[in-house]
């Protein structure tokens, strides 16, 4: 996960569900940092992986929350990459990036936990942050866009092939929400009220908004939920396609 903003926000409130929680933070460590001394001073129960940048860091990631908490029991795939620009102009290098983190980091760390409770004989959770851009097309950001796409067929093909386990794969689709990654968006004043204007609710959703939906699909109450993307938009992509 991102070590601020939505990121946070998740740790934040799955740490106040009692969630004992490794997190592998891409972004600045200093931000990651000042995340878990947040945790520690309200008593919240959190590690740090240390990075999971590639299958062997996945592999200890899961291992690390196998020896401190006896088994890893839900997985938050939220860490995300967007790159900006016209398809003709993107590089294989911006491509290689976002697709890197967005869909094949989160592949594999996914198959390291979903290993894991395959060989302990669970069946819990696993959970993807993705976007409302899995469905909605916009010009300007197609490597993105590819990546969340993936995103929702990869959860709905693993829905289907880990059912039989008992695991379960959802995915939340955020609409536009006031976080660091959208900054430019927020100093944007025409661009901003246009979005507002198709939004329903009028105004931009909140890593709190998100949270909540994120530790519905971690609990027990969730537990006939699986190949579904919940949406949290406040009624963006409902209001854009109707008018």
């Amino acid at each position: 996960m991102r070590a601020r903003g939505l990121g946070q926000g998740i740790a934040e409130g799955l740490d106040c569900e009692g969630a004992k929680l490794i997190e592998d933070c891409v972004g600045d460590p200093e931000d990651a940092e000042k995340t878990e001394r947040a945790s520690d001073k309200a008593g919240g129960n959190r590690d740090r992986s240390g990075g999971a940048t590639n299958m062997e860091g996945d592999r200890r990631m899961v291992d690390m929350a196998q020896s401190r908490f006896s088994a890893p029991d839900i997985l938050v795939n939220n860490a995300c990459m967007e790159h900006r620009d016209e398809f003709w102009n993107a590089t294989e290098v911006d491509y290689d990036k976002v697709l890197a983190v967005n869909l094949r980091g989160l592949f594999f760390l996914t198959k390291a936990f979903v290993r894991r409770l395959r060989d302990a004989g669970k069946s819990e959770r696993v959970v993807n942050i993705s976007s409302v851009r899995e469905d909605m097309a916009f010009p300007g950001s197609t490597t993105y866009f590819s990546s969340k796409g993936g995103l929702r067929m990869l959860m709905r093909d693993l829905a289907v092939e880990l059912g039989l386990l008992g695991i379960k794969v959802n995915n939340v689709a955020q609409g536009a929400v006031a976080t660091p990654i959208n900054t430019a968006l927020l100093n944007d004043e025409p661009k901003l009220n246009a979005l507002l204007a198709k939004t329903l609710l009028g105004r931009l959703g909140s890593a709190e908004d998100v949270a909540g939906l994120v530790a519905f699909l971690a609990s027990d109450e969730a537990s006939y939920v699986t190949g579904a993307t919940s949406v949290v938009d406040g009624g963006l992509m409902r209001n854009y396609y109707e008018q």
